[in-house]
């Protein structure tokens, strides 16, 4: 039972992971097209970024050449779309906008990312 629960646990950790580089898309044309499967991203996300969006939300640490890489190839809108809140109590969404900033493909201000709302971008 133990076992089953902690694979439960990483499935949803996993999922969680993918939120790193998550971001809608704004057209069918974007530039930020995805180039791999929403699967083996998550897979790629786990390996190489789970590490830099745990809680707690202090201290902000820069993220690996790696999980750059990673989110720079990432299937965004997939990713986004698998974001729950209860994956949202598993990583802490503040360091997702901050590393997803530093690897040069930022949330889009205003945006949401499952039920996060990514700060900024509000409406008058």
């Amino acid at each position: 039972m133990a076992t089953k629960l902690f694979l439960a646990c990483m499935v949803l950790l996993s999922v969680a992971v993918a939120a790193v580089a998550a971001r809608p898309a704004t057209t069918t044309a974007d530039v930020d097209a995805p180039t791999g499967n929403c699967d083996q991203d998550l897979q790629n996300l786990i390996a190489n970024c789970q590490d830099y969006v745990k809680f707690p939300a202090d201290p902000k640490i820069p993220p690996s050449s790696a999980c750059c890489g990673v989110i720079q190839r990432a299937n965004i809108p997939c990713l986004c779309s698998k974001v729950t809140p209860t994956v949202e109590t598993l990583i802490c969404m503040d360091k997702v906008v901050y590393v997803a900033s530093y690897c040069k493909r930022p949330l889009r201000p205003g945006s949401n990312c499952g039920s996060y709302h990514v700060p900024g971008g509000s409406l008058p």
